[in-house]
């Protein structure tokens, strides 16, 4: 029986992490971290609220004896300042790790990055320098496991009001792009149910790019 902890639970991807793993009989319980309580309730999940995602005083409890850890904080580009595009991205999935490395040095941490992510951290774009940072920072930490997960374009499958205009395209586009390659887009849930299967069971790659993630969905 696994302990798993989720951070982006109210995220399209992370919430269907988060089913998933109070749905699965092999995890015997789920904590959540949030910045806002949900309504979500259920006997095995454990609702965590943090304002302060870069500071965990007072919290240490919280990451004792976890067994599997999914990251599932991000932004879109564009949606705010380069600054705090970093922060999120890099600076606040490093305090979360260094955290739980200090209380569950053997754990497995899966991380939701994306496609493009440049570990020289040399590209011109800063979603693919900031991802490629922290693959590279958060894999140095030396856990049981690591595993960062790549998708392409991630088509929701519970439809939803799109961050922005590429999406809205991307949307309608969905099904010329699934046939572009197993490289080019995958489903929200397939994506949900490999990250939750290579947590469970590991991976024969810790680099899964779209094509590998459908191999484990």
């Amino acid at each position: 029986m696994k302990n798993v902890i989720i951070t982006g639970s109210t995220g399209m991807v992370g919430n269907l992490i988060l089913q998933r793993c109070l749905a699965d009989d092999s995890i015997a319980s789920v904590k959540s971290v949030v910045r806002k309580p949900t309504d979500t309730s259920h006997p095995k999940l454990q609702e965590i609220v943090i304002q302060d995602m870069m500071s965990y005083e007072g919290d240490q409890n919280l990451f004792k004896d976890i067994d599997i850890m999914f990251f599932c904080i991000g932004v879109y580009t564009g949606a705010v300042s380069a600054e705090q595009f970093r922060k999120i991205n890099v600076d606040i999935p490093m305090a979360f790790a260094n955290v739980l490395k200090a209380h569950s040095p053997h754990a497995t941490f899966c991380l939701l990055s994306g496609r493009g992510a440049d570990r020289k951290e040399k590209s011109r774009i800063q979603f693919a320098r900031d991802k490629g940072a922290v693959e590279n920072q958060i894999e140095a930490v030396d856990f049981g496991n690591f595993y960062t997960f790549r998708p392409g374009y991630i088509y929701p499958v519970t439809k939803r009001v799109e961050p922005n205009v590429s999406y809205r395209i991307f949307r309608s586009l969905y099904p010329v792009l699934k046939y572009m390659g197993k490289n080019t887009s995958i489903k929200s849930t397939e994506l949900a149910d490999a990250m939750v299967n290579v947590g469970l069971s590991g991976a024969s790659e810790s680099i899964l790019e779209n094509r590998d993630i459908l191999k484990y969905a």
